[in-house]
């Protein structure tokens, strides 16, 4: 925090949200906004520009996105429960919701793994299969690093670092990961959905 001994100091004050980490984590968001809105634009351009449909080779299947969908979101439930529970200074209860948020983004990237091992079609296949590894890709590659925050957070947690005052760096992965799953929707209903309403 800035004093009048120094009013260049910067603003470090890890229980509040003016803290430099948390706009950062802000402006990462955005930008990770952005990139998905330029794979979402360029799948939907080269669906509306193919004369063969798209995607080619049938609809996707559900049969396991659909539970992954629920998986994630789910997810999203737990990191809250859990950053709720810092927030009363409930620090098992953080713990307990990090861990279940950790085991659940696993099984979501298992699951996927195992749904692309069944595909038909391949990066190099066609536009479309570049285009839904591409974008799936992406996702996943972000929830495997939200798993790896959620894995350090954690350590510190389970040190008892944590307090109801002071927990900006639960606030961030809470952030980061509620993003994830919520592009996931968006993921979810361009490739999966889409497809079968045009």
């Amino acid at each position: 925090m800035a004093t009048s001994a120094n009013p260049y100091a910067l603003p470090i004050n890890p229980a509040r949200q003016s803290n430099p980490g948390w706009w950062v984590m802000v402006l990462v968001i955005a930008t990770e906004a952005m990139l998905f809105v330029y794979l979402l634009f360029a799948y939907f351009y080269l669906a509306s520009m193919s004369s063969s449909g798209f995607p080619t080779g049938g609809f996707p299947k559900l049969t396991l996105v659909v539970p992954n969908t629920v998986i994630l979101l789910a997810s999203s439930g737990s990191m809250y429960w859990g950053e709720q529970g810092i927030r009363r200074g409930d620090q098992r209860r953080l713990r307990i919701g990090m861990l279940v948020t950790l085991v659940l983004g696993a099984v979501f990237l298992t699951i996927q793994g195992i749904e692309y091992s069944r595909k038909a079609f391949g990066m190099g296949t066609n536009a479309y299969g570049s285009l839904f590894f591409t974008i799936t890709g992406f996702h996943g590659a972000h929830v495997f690093v939200g798993l790896l925050m959620n894995a350090v957070v954690q350590v510190w947690a389970w040190r008892g670092w944590f307090t109801r005052e002071r927990h900006l760096a639960v606030t961030n992965v809470a952030m980061y990961w509620h993003f994830v799953d919520i592009v996931w929707l968006a993921v979810f209903f361009s490739l999966y959905v889409t497809p079968r309403l045009l």
